[in-house]
């Protein structure tokens, strides 16, 4: 839910996502890398909409479509930068975007995906509070390489990079985040203000804390936790940032009600559900599209991707979830098995050894060790249907498409390929031969071909 009821005047978000990333060494927009499996992008565009931003306005870089279709799948709109001229030229490439806009702006960044809506919202509070512009703080452990926030009564007086500081400035522990928020046009006019006469030809977003000063206008800083600053630039930030989502969502779900035996061990996305009483065993990964119904269990070592997991359901351990898959109240699904695509109807069991894809498995059937659908015949997928109250033998192979009619058994170590009719017995295996004494016989000959050779 949006922090604040916001009419189209109200808040505008800009978001700069045109950086190259270089450090991140790939191929992959750097906005691309994901956090909890959505791209961090996602999260940023996710903390717009909380704040209840009326536009959004994603600034990308040339022949970025990913990054595009990304934002306009969140409702957002984007604009190119067409030259790398710093942050406050990225800025300005949104003025057209927002040229009928009046109302706050709060300007952020693609790569930093832990902010929050709490923190963010401070910055137009402050905005109605008087300030003119709003620059977000923060004080972390090591200061290095962070731009120090000079203050003075309380008035934000410049922002000065750590290379052009000096010693005194640089014991400053307050740092800045790089987002801030001011009026519309006050951002814009600000900016073409700036101008880019420094060594690097570039407008800097910080410069527009000095252009205020000189216009006596009054900067306000907002401090919020260091964590949420946390900006990736590189694997190593992005594998930080990972593990302070990773706890921080493990953190929400225990006050919620679900049970960890080891939280540290358990891997969450941004849109995994689970409700309260569900467990989870040590070493649980969680992919996108995951809903875990109240009081299941899911056991140890288990991978569980885009599916449903039914109410009092028990998973695991070993086992996988790959996607498109529904298990209704009370399934059992036990060690190394694996469904796809699959809907298990309510009291279902496969304790183990079993896949089951493209498949559907009425109420408690009861599916033997070692069962396979044989789904795919190397061009097209197949459909195995299986009644209620259907009992399939261990080691049997269902060649689809076929269905297993109703309270049907299937023998063990059967290959079905013809559909069975409800509470039909079918058996499909080779006639078994005894031959009393032949093992000895079997044995000498082997014996006798191997000295010959």
């Amino acid at each position: 839910m949006a922090l604040n009821s916001m009419t189209d005047s109200a808040l505008a978000v800009i978001i700069l996502a045109a950086g190259e990333g270089a450090r991140m060494k790939s191929a992959v927009p750097k906005v691309l890398h994901p956090i909890g499996g959505q791209p961090m992008l996602a999260h940023v565009l996710g903390v717009a909409a909380d704040l209840g931003a009326a536009r959004t306005v994603v600034v990308t870089a040339p022949d970025a479509d990913e990054v595009a279709d990304l934002a306009l799948s969140r409702g957002a709109t984007w604009v190119v930068q067409d030259r790398q001229l710093g942050t406050g030229h990225a800025v300005l490439c949104a003025e057209n975007a927002l040229m009928d806009f009046d109302g706050d702006v709060v300007v952020l960044f693609g790569d930093t995906p832990l902010l929050t809506a709490k923190t963010l919202g401070r910055l137009p509070t402050s905005l109605d509070a008087g300030a003119d512009v709003a620059a977000l703080g923060f004080r972390p452990a090591d200061p290095t390489g962070y731009g120090r926030m000079i203050v003075d009564g309380g008035n934000l007086t410049r922002i000065v990079e750590h290379k052009d500081a000096d010693e005194a400035e640089r014991t400053v522990p307050l740092c800045f985040a790089g987002m801030l928020a001011a009026k519309a046009r006050r951002l814009f006019e600000l900016l073409k203000e700036v101008g880019s006469d420094n060594a690097q030809k570039e407008i800097y977003l910080t410069a527009i804390i000095a252009a205020a000063q000189e216009k006596k206008m009054t900067c306000a800083v907002v401090e919020g936790a260091a964590e949420e600053m946390l900006g990736v630039n590189s694997r190593g930030q992005l594998a930080q940032a990972e593990a302070v989502f990773q706890a921080r969502r493990r953190s929400e779900l225990l006050d919620e009600g679900v049970g960890m035996a080891a939280p540290e061990t358990v891997f969450l996305c941004a849109d995994t559900i689970i409700e309260p009483d569900v467990q989870i065993g040590p070493y649980v990964v969680f992919g996108p599209g995951v809903t875990v119904r109240r009081g299941a269990h899911i056991r140890p070592f288990c991978h569980i991707g885009n599916s449903e997991v039914g109410a009092g359901a028990l998973v695991g351990p070993f086992a996988r979830l790959r996607g498109g898959v529904k298990l209704d109240d009370n399934v059992h699904i036990g060690n190394f098995v694996e469904l796809k695509n699959a809907h298990l109807e309510e009291g279902v069991k496969a304790h183990h050894l079993t896949y089951l894809g493209d498949a559907h498995v009425g109420a408690r059937a009861n599916i033997g060790a070692g069962t396979i659908t044989c789904n795919y015949d190397g061009v097209t997928k197949h459909r195995t249907d299986i009644g209620a109250g259907a009992f399939i033998g261990s080691d049997t192979a269902l060649v689809a498409p076929v269905k297993i009619g109703e309270g049907a058994i299937i023998g063990a170590g059967s290959v079905i390929t013809e559909d069975v009719e409800p509470n039909a017995l079918a058996l499909g295996r080779a006639r078994q031969v005894v031959k009393p004494g032949r093992a000895e016989k079997i044995r000498a000959r082997n014996r006798t071909r191997k000295n010959q050779d």
